[in-house]
């Protein structure tokens, strides 16, 4: 599981948060200190990540940003996501 965002970013952070939350250790790339950071954020948008930030991959499949992860969660599903894609253990 990997989670692009920017370290000013307070919707990242609570991903983040909502993520390790779970039993989740994400690695994590903050585009604005990452050395190819503005390639990365360009490649994100090219993928369809507006704002590129925060982008969750999980599984190597582009989940989204905030909102869709916001959803899952919502709806009970992003537990089940992250255990099908081995990203928590129960």
């Amino acid at each position: 599981m990997v989670i692009f965002t920017k370290s000013s970013c307070c919707i990242s952070h609570s991903i983040e948060t909502l993520i390790r939350s779970f039993g989740a250790n994400p690695i994590i790339y903050e585009l604005d200190t990452h050395p190819n950071g503005k390639q990365i954020e360009k490649a994100l948008m090219e993928l369809g990540c507006h704002p590129s930030v925060p982008a969750i991959f999980i599984g190597k499949e582009l989940v989204g940003g905030a909102s869709e992860i916001m959803s899952l969660n919502v709806r009970g599903k992003l537990k089940q996501l992250l255990i099908r894609a081995n990203a928590i253990w129960v």
